[in-house]
């Protein structure tokens, strides 16, 4: 098998599938494959899923890189196409023959946004824009789009009891979280406009191997392991929703092959952690002290707290997250250490994380 050799987790916490809506054998399509997210899943689909066909498009941007899915390549266990998917020829050549869709395509780091928001627009919304008539046209039969909390808005500090919901009114506070909304309210507006079957998914922040070294999980890492500083925005207290990227991939599969129609899934990790307290979890598995957090000018209009409720249809779909913080993090540590030689030639930017 080829996940385990480059991805511990992959094996962690399987379940029993229901009855599905999708027959076997099916072909399916990642967007942005290349990237953290998608990679994992590529992985975790081709593993419990041996028998579907799979494609990827992926621009190969910074964040974008081919190691990350090279034994699949090598294998030729996934059909790759490179180019931009807000280019309609390009993504009508990745969408022939596909039946399932997991778009997973976007720019996604906020402060790349604040300081240029036009690639944002470009591959988040008319990248969204290009592939669902790409879907209209090939009689896709699903179409599940992948977007985040942040287009919730931000959360109070002092209340740590409110979280958002799938009804939550949209309040997108960065060009970032922005061109996701503009994407979410694309995707529904195609289920009811031109009857496309589509689902949507929003996540909190995720970690795990192969992400690349500007969010602030890897960032610290392999910071730390290089025996420099981590940067940390303001006072350190903005609080985000952690979810290994494993169990986001499990939710992913699940949705894809039991989410009804028209329905947004939260997908949340076990709660909250402060940016200060990440940070000091990863220090205290390293062995070092808090004199190695270097404290910066923070972000424009940080948001200040971000809490997901796991929308009640996908518990009762049997997701649960299964890898608790505190082993994903040593596990994420351990697989950055292991892994020099995939991060290291990576020009992170020096930046404080997300």
């Amino acid at each position: 098998m080829l996940a385990p050799s480059v991805h511990p987790l992959h094996r962690t916490g399987g379940y029993l599938y229901g009855e599905v809506w999708l027959a076997r054998h099916v072909r399916v399509l990642v967007t942005g494959g290349a990237g953290f997210i998608g990679a994992n899943l590529l992985y975790h689909w081709a593993e419990r899923h041996p028998e579907d066909e799979l494609a990827t498009l992926d621009a190969l941007t910074y964040a974008g890189h081919l190691e990350s899915i090279r034994p699949l390549l090598d294998s030729g266990r996934i059909r790759f196409v490179h180019g931009d998917i807000a280019d309609p020829a390009v993504v009508r050549e990745a969408v022939r023959g596909i039946d399932t869709i997991v778009h997973l395509a976007a720019e996604s780091h906020v402060d790349r946004s604040i300081e240029a928001p036009a690639p944002f627009v470009r591959t988040n919304v008319v990248g969204t824009q290009v592939l669902l008539d790409a879907a209209r046209a090939s009689d896709v039969r699903r179409f599940h789009h992948v977007s985040t909390d942040e287009v919730f808005g931000s959360l109070p500090l002092e209340d740590r009891e409110t979280r958002f919901t799938a009804t939550t009114p949209y309040d997108p506070r960065s060009p970032y979280s922005a061109t996701k909304a503009g994407a979410d309210h694309l995707v529904r507006a195609y289920l009811h406009t031109y009857g496309l079957p589509v689902t949507i998914s929003n996540c909190g922040n995720n970690y795990g191997p192969y992400q690349h070294p500007e969010k602030l999980v890897p960032k610290a890492i392999t910071r730390l392991l290089n025996g420099q500083q981590v940067p940390l925005y303001g006072d350190g207290r903005n609080v985000r929703d952690w979810i290994f990227v494993g169990d986001h991939c499990r939710a992913l599969d699940l949705i894809v092959q039991q989410g009804r129609t028209g329905s947004t899934y939260l997908i949340a990790g076990e709660g909250g952690h402060s940016n200060r307290e990440l940070v000091g979890k990863i220090l205290a598995v390293l062995g070092l002290g808090e004199e190695r957090i270097e404290y910066v000018a923070d972000r424009p209009g940080h948001d200040l707290r971000y809490a997901l409720d796991a929308s009640p249809s996908l518990l009762e779909l049997g997701w649960r997250p299964q890898v608790g913080f505190e082993e994903g993090l040593t596990a994420t540590i351990e697989w950055y250490r292991s892994r020099r030689d995939w991060w290291e030639p990576l020009a992170a930017p020096e930046r404080a994380g997300r």
